[in-house]
């Protein structure tokens, strides 16, 4: 009471609370900054709450895995966004296993952790048969000295239990998800976690964080149960967690959560509203158009072409690569990202460590674009695909600019299938695609990359 009272006349200029501080008798008598720790925990109706206390209040969230609409938030700008990428020194990536439950396995893993004098967590998420688990364990290592730990122990209890725990006077704790935060045991080295498909994505991802804080490496184990078919969603988030191993990859966690589940609607207490009726991309465009138009930047003219691609290039991508549509349409938005050399070489070397070594279509289908964004540069006009050749048409305006000789020289390097012709003013580059060692593609772009250097000075 003393405290509520001292927020509300201003007699406490600093408070720590737990969700408690969201309650509706917390009136603060001129709140300027609010610190939210473990930002993943506080739901949509908490962060409603929050902008009820002010219109004007600085929040600085802190969390190793932002949750989806976070993290959609800072993408687009509404708010922004530090990573901090570095490691504390001498810790090591924890080596991560999705596999179906096994006891051999169980018994495995501990006895290589007490070889090493180190302890585990068995995280067992149903306090109703946890006693029945401990007999289990029991029976599979009996020299372990083991414990358990729920919420619904009392206080004094729970504290004893954690008390002794870390002072080794146990192998084993086996728990529920209370060791989710705030616990910091460096001798705890093995993690196992049973029915590990029940668990969300960023929930795994802050468990397996309980490991692996010392010098030593560290082991987890994401068991499902046995014969158990897993939907999608669950072999996603299994698959997720097992990739993203790299100290801090909590940030590429959240990205592939915001993938899997959505974003929901940005403003308002709705998890999953209209986004999906508009498309995505179109609700993300309205939206910083918005934005923009709130910071007082006009925003660009843009002209709808509904025109086809100047090359008649396949830019479908097989069933044999991936067969799951939505990854077919991230792979689509990378592609159109490219518009260099270092880029292409970057979405080729991303796309091949997720998915794969690419075929041929789609390495034509990379340069493809590359092709698009530099005829749009250099004012490419028309292209004119014959039986038997390619003509580029350029503009009279960079017809005019090009150092001819320069142009020849270079283009008979790559290629002597190259030739050039004039139509009235404009300058036509001109490829006899019959005798070519590789798709025609190839020859275009390495001529376009290097047009800007045969401009006359």
């Amino acid at each position: 009471k003393r405290i509520i009272e001292g927020l509300k006349d201003g007699t406490i200029d600093l408070v720590f609370g737990t969700h408690r501080l969201l309650s509706d008798d917390i009136k603060p008598k001129d709140l300027g900054l609010l610190v939210i720790d473990e930002e993943q925990r506080f739901g949509v109706t908490h962060k409603e709450k929050i902008k009820e206390y002010k219109a004007n209040v600085d929040v600085l969230t802190l969390t190793a895995t932002p949750i989806p609409r976070t993290l959609q938030m800072s993408m687009i700008g509404i708010r922004s966004l530090s990573l901090i990428e570095t490691p504390p020194v001498d810790r090591y990536p924890i080596q991560t296993y999705v596999i179906e439950e096994n006891k051999q396995i169980i018994k495995d893993a501990v006895y290589k952790e007490l070889s090493r004098n180190g302890q585990v967590f068995i995280l067992y998420n149903r306090i109703e048969t946890i006693e029945k688990k401990v007999a289990e364990i029991q029976a599979l290592v009996p020299e372990a000295r083991i414990i358990f730990a729920h919420g619904r122990l009392t206080k004094e209890e729970l504290e004893d239990r954690m008390l002794a725990f870390i002072n080794h006077e146990y192998d084993i704790l086996i728990c529920t998800t209370i060791i989710e935060t705030g616990i910091d045991i460096p001798n705890v080295n093995t993690l196992i976690i049973l029915n590990a498909e029940l668990f969300g994505l960023s929930q795994l991802y802050q468990i397996r964080g309980r490991v692996g804080r010392s010098n030593k490496i560290a082991y987890a184990y994401l068991m499902y149960s046995e014969n158990k078919m897993l939907n999608d969603i669950a072999v996603k988030r299994l698959n997720a967690i097992k990739d993203f191993t790299e100290l801090g990859s909590g940030f590429s966690i959240a990205t592939r959560d915001l993938s899997i589940r959505g974003a929901g609607d940005i403003l308002g207490s709705s998890q999953a509203g209209f986004i999906d009726s508009v498309g995505i991309d179109l609700y993300l465009k309205l939206l910083q158009d918005e934005i923009d138009r709130l910071k007082g930047i006009t925003p660009k003219e843009e002209i709808i072409q509904n025109e086809k691609p100047l090359l008649d290039v396949s830019t479908h991508i097989s069933d044999k690569y991936t067969d799951d549509d939505n990854l077919k349409i991230t792979i689509h938005r990378e592609i159109n990202t490219i518009d260099s050399y270092e880029k292409l070489e970057e979405v080729k070397k991303d796309l091949e460590d997720k998915y794969g070594k690419l075929d041929e279509t789609v390495i034509i289908y990379m340069y493809e674009e590359w092709f698009e964004k530099l005829a749009k540069e250099y004012e490419i006009i028309e292209v004119r695909n014959t039986k038997n050749s390619i003509e580029l048409v350029f503009s009279e305006d960079v017809t005019n600019k090009i150092d001819g000789e320069k142009i020849f020289e270079e283009a008979f390097k790559i290629s002597n299938m190259f030739r050039f012709k004039m139509i009235g003013k404009k300058l036509v580059l001109v490829l006899d695609t019959i005798k070519l060692e590789k798709h025609y593609i190839y020859y275009l772009v390495e001529i376009l990359s290097k047009l800007s250097t045969f401009y006359k000075v």
